[in-house]
């Protein structure tokens, strides 16, 4: 940031211009704006409720939406496991005299307090399975995925909601280096890197949907990867200090997540580390790595890299962010290099090692033995170790198929709570209609009629190929009539306020997600 960012977003001069403060941090834009009438939440209720609740609810929606689901008409069997971090709003608002009389103090904590984070979703979302906050520090939302597929592998729920996220200030901020603490002296992170120093902290949210693999099949779910296995241990007291990681439990968490996939950990191409680039961790991070995947030692040949490189460490939101990174790898089979960078620090012998830092964005071929798998690691301050062993999706049936021309014309039905929403969202649509790799028009108008909550404000498009339908819905979003492409019977019952049908032969599709 530049020095009158941070003053303008609140900062004290005297502070910025000190000689060892880092004018850097992960920033997440618009973290203070929320749709608080989406949510039942009127304008006091919505100014008290910390920005991680807000946060987490609209990316809980997305989420649903994003797996082709209704988010307020999915399956009850839901679960919830989400974490965050302490916020200077929470410590705010919980501090505040008069917010507390104008509320009440159990209403002031109910908003802000972070325990609180998994009931909101479930509550504002309908979701009547298990509703966990859970809390390993750093780890958290890593945790919070392998607490989740427990749950699955359990039957306690059939869909999983998990991730966190950490919004520790809204403001534009930096931070001041100490000489032997964690934190960078330049405001990079370099894991792995010889040029490292330190972590940066960030600011983000990230929720993944969990089913049973069978289940999502059966469903015609779009699977974008598929866990295989995980585990979770800590350190106990065998570490030089509470705050300290220690080996043996990181590599008990990495065998162990292997060892519940059936699989060995040498079978992996990649691992998306911890890797918060402090001289400690990463050495430490690196020898517990080396000894679980020591089938491949002296080999070289699995990728490591750390998202931190990228967006700083994201505290309770920092696992999920490694988890989508590698699911996103996996998805498009490219493995992808930390940001800038460099040789690998030769502290950490990576010569005589499994591994290799990857330097630049490369394919990633299926190996000859099985498919693409990554294995990704969360280390939290306490000793909350996790390990999630990833596999590439399997093949969807029918993808790629051509589309019959001789088939009928399809209707897109869209609903949002504003105009404005309406139009937004069908713009949206039309990029992604346009995009490589676009959902068939079937699988789109079916999406959009089962895994979508009706809303006030209705429009929709009737059109016989993809590219119809994408200009068709730039008309709408240019404030073009609610009925594009000629009246239709359904699209006509649909702007009259009634249901979306569920006939259709269409499957689930990844779609743009409410604005």
């Amino acid at each position: 940031f530049t020095e009158e960012e941070l003053i303008a977003d609140g900062a004290d001069p005297q502070e910025v211009r000190g000689r060892d403060y880092i004018p850097a941090k992960g920033h997440l834009a618009d973290a203070d704006r929320f749709d608080a009438e989406l949510f039942g939440f009127n304008r006091t209720e919505a100014a008290a409720l910390d920005p991680q609740h807000r946060l987490l609810l609209e990316t809980a929606w997305s989420a649903l939406e994003n797996a082709g689901r209704n988010p307020r008409g999915g399956p009850s069997r839901t679960g919830v496991y989400v974490g965050g971090g302490s916020t200077e709003h929470m410590l705010a608002a919980q501090t505040d005299p008069k917010l507390a009389a104008s509320i009440g103090a159990l209403q002031v904590r109910i908003l802000t307090d972070r325990e609180f984070l998994a009931p909101w979703i479930s509550y504002r979302l309908g979701l009547e399975g298990p509703s966990l906050t859970v809390q390993t520090a750093c780890s958290t939302s890593l945790t919070a995925v392998h607490l989740a597929v427990q749950s699955l592998l359990l039957g306690e729920c059939d869909t999983a909601l998990a991730g966190g996220v950490a919004v520790d200030t809204v403001h534009k901020k930096g931070y001041v280096h100490h000489q032997g603490g964690i934190f960078s002296p330049d405001g990079r992170c370099r894991p792995f890197d010889e040029r490292a120093g330190g972590t940066v902290p960030g600011n983000g949210v990230g929720v993944v949907v969990l089913r049973r693999l069978s289940d999502a099949l059966a469903d015609g779910d779009p699977v974008r990867a598929v866990i295989r296995g995980s585990a979770v241990t800590n350190d106990g007291a065998t570490k030089v200090g509470f705050t300290a990681p220690g080996v043996d439990q990181q590599t008990a968490a990495i065998v162990e997540a292997w060892a519940a996939a059936g699989l060995d950990p040498a079978d992996a191409q990649y691992l998306e580390a911890h890797g918060t680039a402090t001289a400690l961790g990463d050495r430490i991070e690196a020898a517990a790595a080396t000894a679980a995947f020591k089938g491949a030692l002296g080999t070289g040949r699995i990728g490591i890299g750390s998202v931190k490189s990228n967006i700083g460490h994201l505290d309770a939101a920092a696992g999920v962010a490694a988890l989508i990174k590698s699911v996103l790898m996996l998805e498009h089979a490219t493995l992808v290099p930390n940001a800038d960078p460099g040789r690998p620090h030769p502290e950490l012998n990576f010569e005589d090692s499994p591994f290799h830092l990857i330097e630049r964005a490369a394919d990633w071929p299926e190996p000859e033995r099985g498919p693409r798998r990554a294995g990704v690691s969360s280390v939290g301050i306490g000793g909350t170790n996790v390990h999630v062993v990833l596999e590439q999706a399997p093949p969807r049936a029918g993808t790629g198929a051509p589309r019959d021309d001789s088939a009928a014309p399809e209707v897109l039905l869209l609903s949002a709570r504003t105009r404005e929403d309406l139009d937004s969202l069908a713009g949206r649509l039309a990029e992604a209609l346009r995009a490589p790799g676009a959902p068939s028009l079937a699988d789109t108008a079916h999406t959009l009629r089962v895994g979508r909550a009706p809303m006030a404000v209705r429009g929709y498009v009737r059109a016989g190929d993809l590219a119809e339908a994408a200009g068709l819905l730039n008309r709408l979003a240019s404030g073009g009539a609610s009925a594009a492409g000629g009246p239709d019977v359904l699209g006509e019952a649909w702007l009259a306020g009634g249901p979306a049908p569920e006939a259709g032969g269409g499957r689930r599709a990844a779609l743009p997600a409410y604005p």
